[in-house]
């Protein structure tokens, strides 16, 4: 069925003003985390792109995308991350991008292909659906034929295409190999999932990140929203205000960037509010090790 254009236009309307009228949920800077490589400093709270940027050709949905990506930057985001595997994301970033103008993104794209020798027009035909110059950071998704892929990220960045070189996986799948990686080559970023009940990295990847000097991306923080859904059946704990919390997802991302290994945190969203509330939660008191523990206790209660 066709959307009709008054209806559409309501909806830009509404998602601008909420871009303009949603309050801070918190006041200070946004917390910043060095890449160790370079020292580059990042914002700690990113832009997923996961399902919520796969909107196909729908104008209504990419102009939301636009509107969420205009009030990540305006909050004082930077990085947003994608992959070829995304479906439309890709394409829906650059028109959001050409929408915004010279916006402050640090670009983190994947290669995605099981052949090698393939790699390198993926890359390019992500870039091209970017519309960026080159990108930031390229990482190999899922570790797929991450050997030959690796070699042409590492090429690019000599020649210097690109700036920055990483990894990825995701969900717990393969740290064993995610660790042998992370010791043989001088990545730059490993991206990982990580909340307060998926807690396996902590073991092993995020104090091997920090003794190799290697920027950690975290996915998956809310498990597609799950986890939210799940702990919103309680009321917020009182732990939330010593750390200067609003809401759940707000606790959990700040146990998450609390992590003193963790560069930043990348939750999806399709609303500019909850972008919004995403940022702030990189504002104001992060909670130490006994407060880790209490958000843990707490969550798992739920």
């Amino acid at each position: 069925m066709t959307v009709p254009i008054h209806r559409r236009d309501a909806l830009r309307v509404l998602a601008g003003a909420a871009a303009m009228t949603t309050p801070a949920l918190a006041q200070g800077p946004v917390l910043m985390r060095k890449i160790p490589s370079t020292g580059e400093m990042l914002p700690a709270v990113g832009l997923g792109t996961w399902i919520t940027f796969n909107v196909g050709n729908d104008r209504e949905a990419r102009a939301s995308c636009a509107d969420v990506m205009r009030a990540f930057f305006a909050a004082g985001g930077r990085m947003i991350d994608s992959s070829p595997m995304y479906g439309s994301s890709q394409g829906v970033i650059g028109d959001g991008l050409k929408a915004i103008g010279n916006a402050n993104v640090f670009s983190a794209e994947k290669v995605w292909i099981s052949s090698g020798p393939r790699g390198a027009a993926q890359i390019e035909a992500s870039r091209k659906f970017w519309g960026v110059p080159k990108f930031d950071l390229l990482q190999v998704h899922n570790l797929l034929s991450w050997e030959e892929h690796l070699r042409t990220l590492f090429a690019m960045k000599a020649a210097g295409q690109l700036r920055y070189v990483g990894i990825t996986t995701s969900e717990g799948r393969r740290h064993g190999d995610v660790e042998k990686i992370m010791r043989v080559h001088s990545l730059d970023f490993v991206q990982l999932s990580y909340n307060v009940l998926d807690r396996e990295a902590e073991n092993r990847i995020l104090p091997l990140a920090q003794e190799r000097g290697i920027a950690v991306i975290v996915n998956r923080p809310f498990r597609e929203g799950d986890l939210v859904r799940t702990v919103m059946r309680r009321p917020l704990p009182p732990v939330a205000a010593e750390v200067g919390a609003t809401s759940w997802a707000q606790l959990i991302l700040k146990f998450i960037v609390s992590h003193p290994a963790v560069t930043c945190v990348i939750p999806a969203t399709t609303r500019v509010d909850h972008v919004q509330e995403n940022v702030n939660s990189a504002r104001g008191p992060l909670p130490d090790a006994a407060l880790r523990a209490r958000i843990v206790a707490q969550v798992e209660k739920a």
